[in-house]
């Protein structure tokens, strides 16, 4: 396994789980773009047009994760908390309002279950929003998990079922006597099978893409806060004058905050995109006037041309898996299931 993301964690968790042995080689798992997501399970609030096919997989992304739930349970005897607390899409402004109908329309058009929500009517799911958010709608059925707590979990139970770690860069992938080999700065690793998951950083030398797929790196930025306690709310996207925004709240006034899209191959965070983020968080959410930055945290998305997510056989026995562009922690077990139904069993 060649990258220890989300995705590649969670594939080698289902791919122990079959009985394979398997080894994640990474220099620091769980630090690519893992450590910048939110991890909101929330098909319902991220509908896009377009992307009807993209939403049924995230849909069946629930079922995976319920299931990714339990196996770690019984590997570790600690189970990853998902937060089911849904997701309120609100409007700044009369132009963002309408956004918000657009984006209802296309939800309920992929069989999306929204509840129009009135302020005045039902004030709960408002609190610590400003004053002009008069009314929303609401997905009930989207959660959250915290990734930093997937990755410990999920390396926790590879641990258990017998995955060996290595905290080093492979250089280049090539076939080996045994049938893969992956030569890494302290040693080469042979196997039968490899599996690359290395998200928006491409591919090691050694192998190569068909030519019909690609994947770019588009960064995004989150903030973490402590803040107004909003761990008992929905989590919260809304537009401001266009631009998207989210916030979702954890145990003890921790508050992560988005969300920033740039394409661009730099791991940075630019002043005037931080501006903007944190000056639209505080248009929707006041009370952040008073919270204490804690970090920021950028991370390179990879997405595909059609915005969906593949697993492609590179030859030699290597496999690729990318794609999976802002729906990473979503979308880890079903990329796993996918792989394991793809290569059997041990």
């Amino acid at each position: 396994m060649v990258g220890g993301g989300v995705i590649g964690q969670v594939s080698a968790l289902a791919l122990a789980r079959a009985r394979w042995r398997v080894t994640v080689v990474d220099p620091s798992p769980g630090r690519g773009a893992t450590v910048a997501a939110a991890g909101m399970l929330a098909p319902g609030g991220e509908a896009a047009p377009g992307e009807e096919e993209n939403h049924r997989l995230h849909q069946s992304a629930l079922d995976a994760w319920r299931d990714l739930v339990d196996e770690v349970a019984e590997a570790t005897g600690e189970a990853i908390a998902v937060h089911r607390v849904g997701t309120l899409v609100v409007g700044l402004d009369s132009g963002d309002r309408r956004q918000v109908e657009q984006y209802a329309g296309v939800a309920r058009g992929y069989g999306v279950a929204l509840r129009a929500l009135a302020r005045r009517e039902e004030p709960a799911p408002f609190e610590g929003l400003s004053a002009r958010v008069t009314q929303g709608v609401f997905a009930e059925g989207d959660a959250w998990v915290d990734p930093d707590e997937v990755m410990a979990r999920v390396r926790g139970a590879n641990e258990a079922l017998g995955v060996e770690y290595r905290e080093a860069v492979v250089r280049r992938c090539s076939r080996g006597a045994a049938g893969v080999l992956a030569q890494t700065d302290d040693g080469p690793v042979e196997a039968e099978i490899g599996l690359v998951a290395t998200g928006a950083a491409g591919l090691p030398e050694g192998v190569e893409a068909p030519a019909a797929v690609t994947v770019r790196p588009v960064r995004g930025m989150t903030l973490r806060v402590i803040g107004p306690d909003r761990y008992h709310l929905p989590m919260v996207r809304a537009y401001v004058r266009g631009r998207p925004f989210y916030a979702v709240g954890r145990a003890g006034g921790y508050n992560v905050l988005g969300a920033s899209s740039e394409e661009s191959p730099v791991r940075a965070v630019e002043l005037g995109e931080l501006q903007r983020l944190l000056r639209d968080g505080l248009e929707v959410i006041p009370e952040l006037e008073t919270a204490d930055l804690l970090e920021t945290r950028v991370g390179l998305r990879p997405a595909s041309g059609d915005l969906r997510p593949f697993l492609v056989d590179l030859g030699g026995g290597w496999w690729w898996s990318s794609g999976h562009y802002r729906h990473g922690v979503t979308l880890a077990p079903v990329a796993a299931r996918r792989l394991v139904d793809t290569v059997g069993p041990a």
